[in-house]
């Protein structure tokens, strides 16, 4: 309950303190690169939510519409870039900086550790093989492609 009060109230004084950032940046370097940082973190939020962001919200739809949210669970990167790019899209130093923090991935670590958060990702095989448990894959034919079964025979 006290990290949810915490949280909320965060949330609710993230406008003043992007304010008061803004106001302390323009000051230091002017208002016109204050404001070309934010229109350019802005920019780069866009690219990076059209980018990568996009297959990231497909594989969502998918995994809701099958009700699998296993599946989810094994790209806990892609929901990390997601949120990232949200946090670059909403104007604001506060809110970029650590949407490029998630973005880079020793300090995304490091921010993970700070927090008492795991996250769930896999090592990599060195094959690019990706190993899948049974409900989190399904078989859907290609109407492209030709029946391979039948080649195999030499039928």
């Amino acid at each position: 309950m006290r990290l949810a009060r915490w949280l909320l109230t965060a949330i609710l004084m993230l406008p003043l303190m992007e304010l008061a950032m803004f106001v302390a940046v323009a000051a230091a370097i002017g208002f016109g690169p204050a404001f070309g940082l934010i229109l350019l973190g802005s920019i780069g939020g866009m690219l990076l939510l059209r980018h990568a962001g996009g297959s990231h919200v497909s594989r969502v739809r998918v995994a809701m519409a099958d009700g699998n949210f296993s599946a989810l669970q094994a790209d806990g990167t892609g929901g990390v870039i997601l949120l990232a790019g949200i946090l670059l899209l909403i104007p604001g130093f506060i809110t970029d900086v650590i949407g490029l923090v998630l973005l880079v991935a020793p300090l995304r670590r490091a921010l993970f550790a700070l927090a008492g958060l795991r996250q769930a990702t896999a090592p990599p095989r060195a094959d690019g093989v990706v190993d899948l448990e049974p409900e989190q894959w399904r078989r859907v034919p290609d109407p492209e492609l030709p029946d391979s079964r039948n080649h195999r025979d030499g039928r």
